[in-house]
């Protein structure tokens, strides 16, 4: 049986605090806003209403695309002010620089869609971001490529997790697999940077 509390329950405290968290994840990136959609998929595909997968896709995109129009109001002005600002800082101190220029170029090259692909690679959204920023992208056209950026990062981490909901009969089993799933995928491009640079070495 499952030990999960009742689905009113889950829903009066689970959408509101997924969409808080995942709108600070946006803003502070530490928070493993994928691995929080994915374990709120897990719950909602064991739950029996079949609205509420799609209500946590719209609360992790709503949330995701609120934070990351949040962080880039800041991040203007930081680019508008002469002396900067912290938001801005946080920004380029967590952008590698050799992302940044990968960043650039890309935007270069294809314009606002390269959001879209920032919110799927991991530690990928930051490096763009500062490349708008920095490119004095106006805030309506980074809306604009982010609204989809955020319907597939939602959609590909609810995705995860209704596969670990589907694997195994207990709810919190599913959580388990897919915030261990996510935070791996998460981890990947890091390990796999310190193993190029160790074995150049």
């Amino acid at each position: 049986m499952s030990r999960l509390p009742p689905e009113s329950t889950q829903q009066a405290v689970g959408y509101p605090s997924l969409f808080l968290l995942v709108a600070l994840g946006a803003l502070v990136p530490v928070v493993p806003t994928g691995a929080l959609v994915s374990s709120a998929a897990v719950v909602a595909f064991h739950q029996s209403s079949p609205f509420a997968l799609l209500v946590v896709f719209l609360v992790a995109s709503a949330a995701a695309f609120l934070g990351d129009i949040c962080l880039y109001w800041l991040g203007q002005r930081g680019v508008r002010s002469r002396s900067g600002s912290k938001w801005l800082r946080v920004i380029s101190d967590r952008a590698a620089p050799e992302r940044l220029a990968q960043a650039q170029q890309k935007l270069e090259e294809h314009g606002a869609m390269v959001l879209v692909l920032s919110r799927l690679v991991p530690a990928g959204r930051i490096p763009v971001m500062l490349a708008c920023l920095l490119g004095r992208m106006p805030m309506r056209r980074f809306a604009r490529g982010d609204v989809p950026a955020c319907l597939a990062w939602a959609a590909t981490y609810q995705l995860i997790g209704i596969l670990g909901g589907s694997l195994f009969p207990e709810p919190w089993q599913g959580v388990v697999a897919a915030v261990g799933l996510t935070l791996l995928i998460s981890a990947a491009p890091a390990g796999w940077r310190r193993l190029r640079v160790r074995f150049s070495r």
